[in-house]
């Protein structure tokens, strides 16, 4: 699931608090969910981007992370006013290349052109990505397309509907350097454009934290 958004200036202190204390733990203790990792914005927009990796789609419609999502806390309720602009999807992992995750993440949101998926994606897992990992400075590549619509639940009435997502693109590593090579020389706006992508969106973005549910269980 990735989630893109704003929060108003003033309330951005108590979310940051609010999302590592409470948020993250609670969404990390519905079965199914694995990591919860919050970004935040280096270059570009919107500020926060949020990926929660579960272990399969149907976790995202189980009656636990619904009954959650139906029943928000009171902390819960305070902040979701404070949100602006989410973009919020369930995403299929098409394409994963490297291991583990870099301090740094280059996310590139975009929709395949009418008739393009299958060359694009083609271009994206055949030839583009697989060598991209093994350059310095780079940890782990992955494209995501967009699999479920999510369900208006309680929470999401509260802060306003949500803008879905098409395909993603995740580059992360070490190096701001060798990100910023990528989106020159491989896999940036002008690349993706050319292959078929439209509405081409890109920021950079820095992880501030992260929870397993490892590390809630121990």
């Amino acid at each position: 699931m990735l989630l893109s958004f704003d929060v108003v200036q003033e309330a951005i202190p108590e979310h940051d608090d609010w999302h590592t204390h409470e948020h993250l733990p609670e969404r990390l203790s519905i079965p199914g969910f694995l990591r919860g990792t919050r970004w935040v914005a280096l270059r570009g927009r919107p500020r926060y981007f949020v990926m929660y990796e579960v272990a399969q789609l149907a976790t995202l419609r189980s009656e636990a992370y619904l009954e959650r999502l139906n029943n928000p806390s009171p902390w819960t309720s305070k902040m979701m006013p404070h949100y602006r602009g989410m973009t919020r999807g369930f995403c299929s992992v098409t394409g994963s290349f490297g291991r583990g995750i870099g301090h740094l993440c280059q996310l590139l949101h975009f929709k395949p052109g009418t008739g393009a998926e299958s060359s694009l994606r083609r271009w994206l897992l055949q030839d583009a990505l697989p060598r991209l990992c093994s350059k310095p400075g780079i940890g782990s590549v992955h494209l995501l397309e967009g699999a479920l619509t999510p369900t208006m639940t309680n929470e999401q009435r509260i802060r306003g509907a949500d803008a879905g997502v098409d395909w993603a693109l995740l580059l992360t590593g070490y190096s701001q350097d060798a990100l910023a090579t990528l989106m020159q020389a491989d896999v940036g706006n002008a690349q993706l454009e050319r292959h078929g992508a439209t509405e081409v969106l890109d920021a950079l973005y820095r992880i501030d934290y992260s929870l397993s549910h490892h590390e809630l269980d121990a």
